[in-house]
């Protein structure tokens, strides 16, 4: 009898074993998604349930977040990192050069198999479209934030950051691109942009559309953007510390030089003219800028607008001018790239190659 039972104890065992077992077998299958936090309204909060405006940015450390959302642990088996706790108006070159080397690094390593920032949504598409040119990595890396803090009824960020994780862990997003995860919807970093003040579905791809949707646990891709990014980019920010002066003009009616003229007395290194219309030049600054590109600023002519192609030669004769056309970057991103192509070339045909490649 006691055989009997001992035999019937070691069954036990080995079945307990290969449960055991198996539930590590699935554990292992997970892939493996370090959260680098950064702040903002995501890891914001407010004074009551309905305080949507008004509250208080960047006061959740990453543990909370990631322990408010649980679910987590289903899709990916995931890390957190603080690495810094700001809101993303104060966001600065010297924030993208120590995230980016962060993610470089992380990226490199066998168990990390993909990259979520949680960002403020003021400049999430800058950084975004940053980290898009800097990453030498073809793993996921997804940028997530929130319109509302975590505090207020419906806060959208808790299911942002499900979401992010979701297709940070997936092989779809492998060799996509730098991505936005919002409001359940997939965007290219190189394209989207805020076009809300407050809204949940504040993030969008006007023009040239997102690339797919988060549903059902699952991403699903529609189309991804043509341009080189991440490890086809010829862009390397491991030795640099520091990044060119590059500024913005913004053009309008009866426009004033006084602007231009300090930005390039400062030192700019580049600007970038928001335009009218097709990235149109005002007389009143036409002077400046050829002066400023004769003392060797690199002027790239954007636009305002928001939506369509800055032709090249179409407002302004770019060739004669020596200015560069931003294509259909906006001016806060034609900004990031003119930064990054400086520490390659100062060289406008080189320039101008550049921002019809990225």
């Amino acid at each position: 009898m006691s055989n009997f039972i001992s035999a019937r104890y070691c069954k036990t065992l080995l079945a307990c074993a290969m449960l055991l077992s198996s539930y590590a077998g699935a554990a292992d299958k997970l892939a493996h998604v370090t959260i680098l936090a950064t702040g903002g309204t995501i890891a914001g909060s407010g004074a009551t349930s309905t305080t949507t405006v008004g509250y208080t940015a960047a006061t959740v450390g990453v543990e909370r977040l990631i322990a408010a959302v649980p679910e987590l642990a289903k899709v990916a088996d995931v890390k957190g990192e603080q690495v810094f706790q700001i809101a993303s108006e104060n966001m600065s070159n010297e924030h993208w050069l120590k995230l980016a080397k962060r993610v470089n690094a992380l990226l490199a390593q066998p168990d990390v198999d993909g990259i979520v920032i949680t960002h403020g949504t003021d400049t999430l598409e800058e950084t975004a479209y940053f980290l898009d040119l800097t990453v030498k990595s073809k793993k996921p890396v997804v940028l997530v934030g929130a319109m509302r803090p975590g505090t207020a009824l419906s806060a959208d960020g808790p299911i942002n950051l499900y979401n992010a994780v979701l297709l940070a862990a997936s092989q779809e997003a492998i060799g996509k691109g730098v991505l936005v995860a919002m409001n359940d919807q997939i965007h290219a970093a190189r394209d989207v942009t805020k076009t809300n003040t407050s809204t949940p579905d504040s993030f969008k791809t006007p023009e040239l559309g997102m690339l797919g949707y988060i549903q059902g646990n699952k991403p699903y891709f529609y189309h991804v953007s043509s341009r080189k990014n991440t490890a086809d980019t010829e862009f390397d920010i491991s030795q640099l510390d520091t990044l060119p002066q590059v500024d913005i003009v913004y053009g309008y009616a009866n426009v004033n030089p006084v602007a231009l003229n300090a930005l390039v007395a400062s030192g700019a290194k580049g600007i970038i003219h928001a335009g009218v219309g097709d990235g149109s030049l005002a007389n009143s600054v036409k002077t400046g800028l050829v002066a400023a590109r004769k003392q060797g600023v690199l002027i790239v002519r954007s636009s305002r607008v928001g939506q369509g192609i800055v032709a090249r030669n179409g407002e302004a004769n770019d060739d004669e001018l020596d200015f560069v056309a931003s294509d259909t970057l906006n001016p806060q991103k034609a900004r990031i790239l003119l930064m990054l192509a400086l520490t390659k070339s100062s060289d406008s045909k080189q320039i101008q190659r550049m921002f019809y490649t990225y």
